[in-house]
Parts: C-alpha cells; sequence; structure tokens
C-alpha cells in the first residue's frame, strides 16, 4: 500500500522574530523541515507534500526536490484548509497518508513507524498522536467515550470540565488517505480561532462510525513544535545530545559531548576520538582511529583512517589515511590530500591535489595546484594562482624542494627533482633536476651603516 505524507509549512512564526520562515530555522545546523524530511526518507514514503505559504520559494529552496511536491497555500485559514490543498494530488487515491507539523524537528523514524504500526493494528481510518501533558499546555484535548477517541477540542473552544484532561493532541496524524479528503469536505470554521482544524476530522469520522483511534508516547519533547529561539536552542540540544550518544555507543570517543556538535548525517568510524569545540556538519564521513580536534570545524569532508587534526577548519575535500593536519590550517573545496602528509600551522589550501607523503609545514598557500609525491612546500611559500580576472594552476611534480619564501606564479610547472631557492618568485617552468632561482644578487656596502645614521639624524633636526 502506498505511503503519503504530509509537512504543514505554512506559517510565518511570528514568535521567532524573523524575517525567515520558521521551518528554515536550523536546528544544529540543518533547517528544521529537512530533519523532518530526512525521517520521512528513511520510512521509505512514496510522496512528501510540502505546504507552503510564508515565503514559499525560501522554504522550497532547503527541501530539494527528490520525492517532494509544494503545495501553495495562499491563505493561512487552519490546519485542516493546509491538508485540504493537496487534495488536488491525493484525494480519492488509496493508501495511507501522515500529517506532520514542519516545526517538530526532533520526531523520529522509530516514533512515525510506532504510529503507523498502531494505526494498522487497530484497523483505524484515522490516528492521533498523544502525550499525557502539563494541565497549562496549551494543546488540544483528547475526548473520549469507552477509551475510544470521540473529538479533539482545541485549547481555546475548552468547555467546563475538559481543562482538566491530560491526554493532549501534539500534532502528528496518520490515516487512512481516502477517508482523510472525505472528512475534511465537512470540517466548518465555527470556532474561536474561525479555522479549519484539522482534528475536527476525528469528530466527522467518529459520527460517521468510522474506526478512529490515538497513540500516545512517552516523550513530548520528540514531537514539540518551536515556537521562539529559546526552543529552537533547546531542541538544538536535544539533537546534540541524541546525536552525541549515538556515536559513543557506537564506540566513538567523544571527550566533551557536551561542547562537541555533530549534525546529523555525519558518520564516523570506531575508535576515533572527537575533542571538545569541534564541529562535523553536512556529509562528513570520518574513519577510525582518527583523533579529530579540538576546536576544529568540518562541512561535507571525508576524512580516512589514522588521521590527525586539530584547530582546523575543512570543507568539501577528501583528507587520506597518515595524514596529520593542523593546528590552525585551512582546506577549502576540492582538496584531496593523499596519504602519509603533513600541513602545518597557518597553511590554507584550496582546489588542490597534495602528493602522498608532500609536506607543508606552515605559512603557506597552495591553490589551484597539483602537487606530486614527497615534496616539501618551505614556509611562507604560495602559488600565485590569480591575476586579478583568470584562476591559473600550478603543477609541481615528485621530489621537489620549494625554499622558503618562494612564489610559484601560475601557470607554471616545476618538474620531478626541481629545486627552487629560498626567495625565488618563479615565473617559467622549472626542468626536471633543474636549480631555480630568481632574486636579486645580494649586495653588501661596508660601513654604510654610519651614513644611514647620520642621514637619519638630519632628518630628525
Amino acid at each position: 500500500m502506498k505511503k503519503y505524507a504530509i509537512i504543514m509549512a505554512a506559517g510565518k512564526g511570528t514568535r521567532m522574530n524573523s524575517e525567515k520562515p520558521k521551518v528554515i530555522h536550523e536546528v544544529l545546523y540543518k533547517p528544521m523541515i529537512t530533519l523532518i524530511i530526512d525521517e520521512l526518507k528513511k520510512l521509505d514514503v512514496d510522496k512528501v507534500y510540502v505546504v507552503v505559504g510564508h515565503k514559499a520559494k525560501e522554504v522550497a529552496a532547503v527541501c530539494g526536490n527528490e520525492g517532494i511536491e509544494f503545495v501553495l497555500q495562499s491563505e493561512q485559514l487552519g490546519t485542516g484548509h493546509a491538508v485540504k490543498q493537496v487534495g488536488q494530488h491525493l484525494a480519492g487515491k488509496e493508501g495511507t497518508t501522515i500529517v506532520l507539523n514542519g516545526d517538530a524537528p526532533l520526531i523520529t523514524k522509530e516514533t512515525l513507524q510506532a504510529l503507523i504500526d498502531t494505526h494498522e493494528k487497530q484497523g483505524n481510518k484515522g490516528t492521533i498522536m498523544t502525550c499525557d501533558c502539563d494541565l497549562e499546555t496549551r494543546f488540544g484535548r483528547i475526548i473520549k467515550e469507552d477509551n475510544q477517541v470521540k473529538e479533539i477540542v482545541e485549547f481555546k473552544d475548552l468547555q467546563e470540565g475538559q481543562y482538566g484532561i491530560s491526554e493532549m493532541n501534539v500534532g502528528e496524524y496518520c490515516f487512512d488517505n481516502k477517508c482523510l479528503f472525505e472528512a475534511l469536505e465537512l470540517v466548518d470554521n465555527k470556532n474561536a480561532q474561525s479555522e479549519y482544524y484539522l482534528p475536527d476530522v476525528f469528530k466527522i469520522m467518529a459520527k460517521q462510525a468510522i474506526q478512529v483511534g490515538s497513540h500516545k508516547i512517552d516523550d513530548l519533547h520528540e514531537v514539540g513544535g518551536i515556537n521562539d529561539r529559546v526552543e529552537l536552542a533547546l531542541a538544538s540540544k536535544a539533537l546534540q545530545k541524541r546525536i552525541n550518544r549515538k556515536h559513543m555507543l557506537n564506540g566513538v570517543g567523544i571527550i566533551d559531548p557536551e561542547n562537541t556538535y555533530i549534525t546529523s548525517d555525519v558518520q564516523i568510524g570506531k575508535e576515533t576520538v572527537i575533542e571538545p569545540g569541534t564541529i562535523l556538519k553536512g556529509t562528513t564521513v570520518i574513519g577510525e582511529y582518527c583523533h579529530i580536534g579540538p576546536n576544529c570545524e568540518f562541512t561535507n569532508v571525508i576524512v580516512k583512517d589514522h588521521v590527525e587534526i586539530k584547530f582546523s577548519v575543512l570543507s568539501d575535500s577528501v583528507i587520506e589515511s597518515g595524514t596529520d593536519i593542523g593546528p590552525y590550517a585551512r582546506l577549502r573545496t576540492n582538496c584531496h590530500i593523499m596519504e602519509d602528509v603533513h600541513i602545518g600551522n597557518f597553511v590554507e589550501m584550496k582546489n588542490a591535489n597534495f602528493g602522498k607523503g608532500s609536506k607543508s609545514a606552515h605559512l603557506s598557500y597552495i591553490g589551484d595546484s597539483d602537487v606530486g609525491t614527497n615534496v616539501n612546500i618551505g614556509c611562507g611559500s604560495i602559488t600565485v594562482n590569480y591575476d586579478g580576472k583568470n584562476k591559473s594552476k600550478t603543477t609541481i611534480g615528485n621530489d621537489v624542494f620549494i625554499g622558503c619564501n618562494s612564489n610559484l606564479v601560475a601557470p607554471v610547472t616545476i618538474g620531478d627533482n626541481g629545486f627552487v631557492a629560498a626567495g625565488s618568485t618563479i615565473t617559467n617552468d622549472v626542468r626536471e633536476d633543474a636549480f631555480a632561482i630568481a632574486r636579486a644578487r645580494q649586495v653588501n656596502k661596508e660601513d654604510y651603516v654610519s651614513v644611514l645614521v647620520e642621514k637619519r639624524n638630519n632628518k630628525e633636526k
């Protein structure tokens, strides 16, 4: 049977006090709506429909397009109205549809699967997720008779005697798809908010003797919506704790979980140690027996086994086994660092292939370059890859020595076993086994210091 999902993401989220739509605010470095989509993909949902409204293009931009359809709710007239907009795609189709709030990013695949399992086991046409909450919580109350759901009453519509009900609607639902859209046709807006409430479909179904039920969970924090930046920070902290715990149970050593930030897609091998202050984002993959940190930031980086990196920022690059990097190195887009490389303090690389066993110990820039094996790049040396308009490439062969404070002005090639003298500015190719020196000849003026002192004194008078 087909499975569909509808995410309600049309609201503005005024309490965020932000120009951005609420659902694209980040929870641990990922837009909250993408965290929900990630969990739905793990459920093998056939199609995800995202109901957008406020700044719809911005919401769509973070969601991607694979398996996702965007449906516009031009006026925000309530949750029932939001879901009804999807009827143009789903009404009349056989299948199961789950409906989720776009501001509940901590929901997990396991919780959603449990909701679906309860729905199917009870033979329901509609199943609402509930939780026993503090009576001050402003959620809709679950009204039951003989342990059967009869209706859900929104907080602002509660009547005398209903305020003491602790079982509440947490905003996640599972439906028989055809029954859902048939019931939505009967939902009206005769309530305190003059809105079309999605939970009203349960009352409609119950009156029609259609089987509806509930699935109670224990942890409200997993499904509670985010309404302001305080709750956003709390959600990030909860997700951080969940992710770090998973990695530690899988054999990763995290020295200080409170000060280590790992996003949901990151993979880390066993026996790797993560030091405090480290941030691992995007599709980063770290191998086994690595030592990362303190104070590193990786984005979309692949790190193979037995690598040590500290106090460094890396993005969109691959680091092969046996390499050590840092402190205070920066590797930008499209770097491939081969085995047993040493990259030291204050070295920056961009769009560079750096060969096996090569070294750049400190204070160098290597951009748009191919560097061979067993190359030594001396302190203060740079590849001059930009002429103000175009980027050009530097090629350095195997077993090359680049002396300190050298400039390699691209496009230029240094052949195998080449040697560049310290302080040289190289503008022409250096052939294999050649020695290149490109600097002014030194001139010493004997006893000239006294002349300089006299000139300086005359200027001060």
